[in-house]
């Protein structure tokens, strides 16, 4: 039997993830892809596989029960911390893990963020498009189901890896960039937009999150007159409620809401990975403050490899401890008396 990672139990949104779809707007398809692009990434550097070409497990809220079928499999969790253990005994997040052949991993729900991901050295699926994603909206692929069956690779190494990883599952300031209407909206309401303090709705997906907030709603002159024309991910569209709606990774590509603003890339996935409830507030930056954001996260993610470390764990968290060498040499009780 060749090595695989069986879904024993599917959680309610698994789904292959990689980093998308590019080039296929005009075609009336969004990028898709992993909402957490540097969790997908951690994941390949846990690994020891390149950044590149990765693909995992993305678990919307909560994970399942995945067994290792046919050769041990090495696999790395990261992204939004979730409960997990390895036939019963805790293991880490943000690390790497030996699942030896017929072990069942199981992973419970988000402690915070919204999307975890479970990688899998030599996890591999059918190309489409150019990518092995689902693209839940577009009807490509869709969510893993229990009983399925994953190719992978036998593990290439014991695993015991780790890596910090940085705080981006509680909202907080998203910064954005005037968007095609920006200036349709008095400067009164974008200063009320940037000193709101919004919520994210719990209706959130993987095509967008609305921001719900106290008092009155936002509008513009340019509510009535807006035909559909192209959106992308991370445009700010205001709503028929007047709400913020953020668009996300596999949003619609024509829209007739008008947009307020537009998140900036490298604040997108903080919007994706916010929890429902958490607070999110939007500050307009300028497009050379954008650019180097994109500069420093792009720089963030060639770094994962070179941050990658053994983890220390303490000696009762080791269930084969005594197979470990832990004293080199020999001593001897009479050394101080000789002479």
């Amino acid at each position: 039997m060749s090595a695989a990672l069986r879904i024993v139990r599917a959680g309610p949104g698994l789904s292959l993830q990689d980093a998308g779809r590019p080039g296929f707007l005009a075609e009336g398809l969004s990028r898709g892809g992993a909402m957490d692009p540097l969790a997908l990434a951690e994941g390949a550097a846990l690994l020891g596989q390149p950044v590149r070409g990765a693909l995992a497990v993305e678990m919307a809220g909560a994970g399942g029960t995945f067994r290792a079928e046919g050769a041990d499999l090495l696999v790395a969790l990261t992204g939004a911390p979730m409960m997990a253990e390895i036939d019963g005994a805790r293991v880490a997040w943000s690390a790497s893990h030996l699942l030896p052949e017929g072990a069942e991993l199981k992973i419970g729900g988000a402690s915070m963020g919204s999307y975890g991901y479970l990688s899998v050295a030599g996890l591999d699926a059918d190309d489409v498009l150019g990518a092995r994603s689902a693209h839940l909206a577009a009807g490509i692929g869709g969510l893993l189901q229990t009983g399925e069956r994953l190719g992978a690779a036998p593990a290439p190494g014991p695993g015991g890896m780790t890596i910090a990883a940085e705080e981006r599952f509680g909202g907080g300031e998203i910064r954005v960039l005037p968007s095609v209407q920006t200036d349709a909206f008095d400067a009164a309401t974008l200063a009320r937009l940037e000193s709101t303090e919004f919520r994210k709705d719990a209706r959130a997906s993987r095509m967008g999150a609305r921001l719900s907030h106290e008092g009155a709603g936002f509008s513009s002159t340019a509510h009535l007159s807006i035909l559909s024309e192209i959106i992308v991910p991370g445009d700010v569209q205001v709503i028929g409620d007047g709400a913020p709606y953020v668009l996300l990774n596999e949003c619609q590509s024509m829209g007739g809401y008008p947009r307020i603003a537009t998140v900036i890339e490298a604040d997108l996935p903080r919007v994706a990975q916010a929890a429902p409830g958490s607070p999110i507030r939007l500050r307009f930056v300028t497009l050379d403050a954008a650019l180097a954001a994109r500069e420093a996260a792009d720089k963030d993610v060639k770094s994962l490899p070179g941050r990658v470390a053994p983890r220390v764990r303490a000696p009762g968290d080791i269930p084969d401890l005594l197979s470990y060498q832990l004293v080199g040499g020999a001593i001897s009780a009479h050394h101080d008396n000789e002479g």
